[in-house]
């Protein structure tokens, strides 16, 4: 299978920069999966195509603002962070720009000394792990002094760190927002569970992984990050409860479906659980747990519009691309949505 397979063409100007006023305003575009067919909505009519005893599946992880800029003690030289994955006793797993100046033993300070830094090592990938040093609260000291890791392809400054955020995140650990989710409004969801929808929360703390070209062309070479994920019991007995009657799992995101894809048994059920995950989801893998999926427009050869290929099929999802862009959709982390479903 080759990356190739997976590229398609997008003008630059389609990158959506920022998050329209009303979330649920987005665009939405419903491909049917078996025969390819598309229809042009707004978002919030995605009440029309849900049914009661649907078991909608959202992942409540909280994006933390991952991005530190400080100094390298003694020379003042700036260097910029980026926090990837808490190990333990406040070291963390850390993207540090630039690399060459923090070797072991480097000490970075950030907000005059509010927060320091100091490398203990160089791990897979060049990352760094730092061991912090702070008096306080870890969470409120980077509440103050951190920004958003907004994805590369961004270029506007965030003026409300709360729109890179779903209306429903609850557990800190995500260096990326479970894009998909930011289409839902406090009241959407309050409509969807008026409907007989059933809502249930999973955690995937989503890594820089997600953004990570596809560098092998031979797509079954790539090795995919590993990511935390839970499941809680209560969460676990409503999305099998909803398989045992025969009603739809609708995954929102494609961390969702990780999550559920990973976490699942043969049979597609689930129980209490947390671990983690490398799962990579390409055009052969049968889908255990999930009947349909809520997610964004994605990067071309990307390992996400690779999932969603599984899905629905490389030739409709390439189709459905390519009338998203004479549509003047938006696409990426900002942009407008899709719904994978079967009519």
């Amino acid at each position: 299978m080759d990356v190739k397979d997976f590229y398609y063409e997008l003008p630059q100007e389609l990158i959506a920069q920022d998050p329209l006023p009303d979330r649920s305003s987005s665009r939405l575009m419903v491909l049917d999966k078996n025969t390819g067919e598309v229809e042009h909505r707004v978002f919030r009519d995605i009440v029309d195509y849900l049914r009661p005893g649907d078991c909608l599946v959202i992942n409540n992880t909280k994006v933390i603002p991952a991005r530190l800029y400080g100094v390298k003690e003694g020379t003042q030289a700036k260097i910029e962070i980026l926090l990837l994955k808490r190990k333990e006793n406040d070291v963390w797993e850390t993207l540090v720009k630039p690399g060459k100046k923090c070797k072991p033993g480097t000490r970075i300070s950030f907000g005059d000394g509010l927060l320091v830094g100091e490398i203990i090592d160089i791990v897979e990938e060049g990352n760094r792990l730092i061991q912090f040093h702070y008096e306080g609260i870890f969470e409120e000291i980077l509440d103050q002094l951190g920004q958003m890791p907004l994805p590369p392809y961004i270029t506007h400054q965030l003026s409300d760190k709360n729109r890179y955020q779903t209306v429903y995140a609850k557990y800190d650990g995500s260096a990326a927002a479970p894009t998909a989710g930011l289409h839902f409004t406090p009241e959407l969801l309050e409509q969807v569970k008026d409907m007989g929808v059933t809502i249930a929360e999973v955690t995937l703390h989503v890594g820089l992984g997600t953004f990570r070209p596809v560098k092998e062309t031979d797509v079954l070479k790539h090795h995919m990050h590993s990511e935390f994920y839970r499941i809680e019991k209560s969460e676990a007995d409503k999305i099998n409860r909803a398989k045992r009657e025969g009603h739809r799992v609708i995954a929102v995101g494609t961390t969702s479906t990780r999550t559920l894809e990973a976490a699942s048994d043969e049979q597609g059920f689930l129980r209490e659980t947390s671990g983690w995950t490398e799962i990579f989801i390409y055009p052969g893998y049968q889908f255990k747990v999930i009947d349909a999926l809520i997610t964004n427009f994605h990067l071309p050869e990307s390992t996400l519009v690779m999932l969603v290929s599984a899905l629905a099929g490389r030739e409709h999802v390439l189709a459905a691309y390519e009338t998203a862009v004479k549509e003047r959709y938006r696409f990426f982390s900002f942009g407008d949505a899709m719904f994978i479903t079967e009519k």
